[in-house]
């Protein structure tokens, strides 16, 4: 798979489960759901997004 494939799998696994875990666990992880859609939402504008770094240097290829 390539780049953004991975990080948009990533971004919405992220979401599901923070999402499950803030209903039926605790609020509180409602504030990573919160993060990840401002991190999204910042990378639109600023084309950046630590997630991307950190899957270059796992070695994931670009489109």
């Amino acid at each position: 798979m390539e780049l953004n494939r991975w990080l948009r799998m990533i971004a919405g696994a992220f979401v599901l489960a923070s999402v499950a875990l803030g209903y039926w666990v605790h609020p509180g992880f409602f504030a990573f759901t919160a993060f990840v859609g401002l991190n999204l939402l910042q990378s639109a504008f600023t084309d950046w997004c630590p997630m991307m770094a950190f899957l270059r240097k796992l070695g994931v290829r670009e489109a």
